[in-house]
């Protein structure tokens, strides 16, 4: 943004301060909207590398996302009682007044670089120390100065140029001899857009070669560009749409990303149902092995491998574990072979089914890419109103939804997130999953309690053991010690029932 575009609404607005600040709103990462009473939302598009300050109308929306976002929220408050251009350079300074209330805050100072590529905002006291930095600059990016955190602020080097809201005719003959485009050079606050509109004002080409009669009317155009720089009207309307096309981008990298991940797993899935149903050749030999030691065990002599001719009259050496007879080596390999077939039957039968579900969740991955930013956030509104979509989802018997975590991160989530009356599982002094029984404060009768402590015993370490001691209470009780590890907590009230640590029936 160029230096005279910056001057006009620094001048737009410096005539009516002080202005009272209604707050801060932040549509995107890199912009900050302060609502000011009586005028509408100043904006400070921030991020490189096309810096913006312009004037919103209405009442823009957005928390603060990111760290210098909160500080910029927290620090700079109270009234806007200075706003001031550092001559026509793209930096802009803008002092509040603070606040007394509960906890003071003092009085601040915004710097506002509005430098292309090396655009940054930052937080300043009033003698100038930086307290925080949108973009830290090191010695490794800028030899010349280092802005960040507790350094004093330093501007950027000063230059010499004219100064077009105070330029007279006479300031212009030294150009008389020099073309049109080395007077654009030397005028502040002028770059290619405004510099493109004084030739077109002036109705003379950049190669002109200036004389002593073309100075009245240049210094007439000059003074019109001051008076009426062009080409802020379409700030707003590419600021909306950046803003909107950001919101949207945002709101669909979760949706996109949680289907991604269901997708990657059920194809994890596809490739155990293949192996399973490769294995089911390895079933076939075993059981072969199995007959073979049935029907030959008495001449078997003992060692680690069985040495036999199969029923076709081939020879085949049988592998046998050390310790057990032929006829005990036959049942292993019956059990195994019993477990293999077993997989590939199962594999079977859910193949199609997850083949079925990677195609609907692909297609709906399809659906969200194409959802406008309404649709986007009716979604994520849906989202939320389900509550945190990790860990296994469950009903029990009396129509509570259940919740259990299959890793500490998602242990440490779905409690976390858990209402305070939620009602809070565990295997008693085993690693095992966290299961929230979602009660709300509602009263759950046993088999409710029972199903989910039956979860709590079969996701722990005790799965497949009988009358395993489950622990449970309130979740407002629950709680996460200081320094400790995701999923790792005390609690406190808590009560215990005996279960089968196996999967409760449907």
């Amino acid at each position: 943004m160029e230096g005279l575009l910056i001057h006009a609404v620094v001048r737009e607005l410096a005539g009516q301060l002080p202005l009272r600040s209604l707050g801060w709103a932040f549509p995107d990462e890199g912009t900050a909207a302060l609502l000011l009473e009586g005028v509408g939302n100043l904006v400070l598009r921030y991020r490189p590398p096309n810096p913006i300050l312009t004037v919103e109308p209405g009442r823009l929306g957005g928390e603060a996302r990111t760290p210098f976002q909160r500080l910029l929220e927290a620090r700079c408050k109270g009234r806007l009682v200075g706003l001031q251009q550092v001559k026509l350079d793209r930096v802009v300074l803008l002092e509040f007044e603070g606040e007394k209330g509960f906890v003071d805050v003092a009085p601040a100072r915004l710097v506002f670089e509005l430098t292309g590529r090396n655009a940054n905002l930052m937080v300043c006291d009033l003698e100038g120390q930086i307290l925080g930095i949108d973009r830290p600059v090191t010695p490794a990016i800028n030899r010349f100065r280092e802005l960040r955190p507790g350094l004093p602020y330093t501007p950027p080097p000063p230059y010499q140029k004219l100064d077009p809201r105070t330029l007279n005719p006479e300031a212009l003959t030294p150009f008389v001899g020099q073309t049109f485009a080395q007077l654009l050079k030397h005028l502040d606050g002028v770059g290619k857009e405004l510099g493109a509109e004084l030739v077109r004002r002036a109705q003379l080409s950049p190669q002109t070669v200036l004389t002593a009669e073309h100075l009245p009317l240049i210094h007439r155009v000059i003074h019109s560009l001051v008076e009426q720089p062009q080409g802020r009207t379409p700030f707003s309307a590419a600021l909306r749409a950046s803003w909107e096309q950001e919101e949207a981008e945002a709101l669909r990298k979760p949706l996109r990303e949680a289907l991604q991940r269901q997708i990657k797993t059920l194809q994890a899935r596809l490739q155990d149902y293949r192996r399973a149903l490769e294995r089911l050749e390895e079933a076939k030999r075993l059981r072969e092995w199995g007959d073979l030691l049935m029907a030959y065990g008495p001449q078997i002599t003992p060692g680690t491998v069985a040495r036999l001719q199969d029923f076709s009259g081939q020879p085949v050496e049988i592998p046998l574990e050390k310790g057990l007879s032929p006829i005990q080596n036959a049942r292993k390999f019956y059990e195994r072979a019993k477990r293999l077939e077993a997989n590939a039957e199962k594999a079977l039968e859910l193949f199609p089914q997850t083949e079925a579900q990677i195609r609907a969740l692909e297609a709906e991955l399809k659906r969200v890419e194409g959802l406008s930013r309404d649709e986007l956030r009716t979604e994520s509104r849906k989202l939320r109103e389900k509550g945190p979509q990790t860990g296994l989802r469950f009903k029990s018997p009396g129509g509570f939804e259940v919740w259990v975590g299959r890793s500490s991160k998602e242990n440490d989530l779905l409690t976390r997130m858990a209402h305070s009356e939620d009602l809070w599982f565990h295997a008693q002094g085993l690693p095992g999953s966290h299961v929230i029984l979602r009660t709300q404060g509602q009263p759950a009768a046993l088999p409710d309690l029972l199903y989910a402590a039956q979860l709590a015993a079969y996701h722990s370490r005790a799965r497949g053991e009988k009358n395993v001691p489950v622990d449970y209470t309130a979740k407002k009780h629950v709680w996460r010690p200081r320094k400790a590890a995701p999923g790792q907590v005390l609690y406190t009230q808590g009560k215990t029932l005996f279960v089968d640590a196996e999967p409760p029936e449907e």
